[in-house]
């Protein structure tokens, strides 16, 4: 088996930058979750609230948040001691897998991550699961069958990435980590770090109609050949 080697500096930059991308897609979910309640809660109030200044703003925000969440985790746990274990089986340097390689007590850590996940619950999921269940009463008060069609469709591809995005985030760091093998959390951190952020652009270009009218021509296409 082949192994790829990589200094402490260089170990301690990835997952620096792996949980500062993570916290940017809490952030971004939260606020897109927002933008689909104004679309369809109150449509007519949404470019006056969501114009370019709001998005310029929540950009800087979340991009800035999320680096700075990912200052207290990462300053922690590159003060760890490696002294039974310098080998990772993984295929990049998960927080998780660090922390059970560590010799050194790493309870400060730990905190800080429960501390940043229930932060990240009340600040990001609950807001979410609110704004769904506005839309959802209010699609549930719409009489045709079209405009159900039409408001959900507005959401559809958001709320896909937002149930795989929890589910992959529950499954790994949430649940007690003897629920799963390691070669489990591989397979599964592959779908969150690699997977899901490659269907993101499709996913949310479901609704673009130049990507529709693209592929019904591939399909058209396809058949006659």
């Amino acid at each position: 088996m082949a192994f790829s080697t990589m200094s402490h500096l260089e170990c301690t930059i990835q997952y620096t930058f792996f949980v500062a991308f993570t916290s940017v897609e809490y952030f971004l979910l939260t606020v897109m979750s927002y933008d689909r309640y104004m679309a369809v809660c109150r449509p007519l109030h949404y470019h006056m609230v969501l114009n370019k200044r709001f998005c310029r703003l929540a950009s800087f925000i979340i991009w800035l948040s999320g680096f700075i969440f990912s200052i207290p985790i990462s300053v922690t746990t590159s003060q760890n001691v490696y002294c039974s274990s310098n080998v990772i089986n993984h295929f990049f340097c998960d927080i998780a897998v660090l922390l059970e390689l560590s010799s050194t007590n790493t309870a400060s850590t730990q905190n800080i991550i429960l501390f940043e996940g229930a932060l990240f619950l009340t600040t990001c999921f609950l807001p979410t699961v609110v704004s769904y269940v506005f839309i959802i009463n209010t699609v549930s008060k719409i009489k045709s069958l079209s405009g159900k069609h039409k408001a959900f469709s507005t959401c559809a591809s958001h709320l896909i990435t937002v149930i795989l995005f929890y589910s992959v985030i529950f499954t790994l760091y949430m649940m007690p980590r003897a629920s799963l093998t390691q070669n489990q959390r591989k397979l599964i951190s592959v779908l969150f770090s690699i997977v899901i952020p490659m269907l993101n652009p499709l996913v949310y270009s479901l609704r673009n109609k130049d990507v529709m009218r693209a592929f019904r021509m591939v399909k058209r296409h396809s058949t006659l050949f």
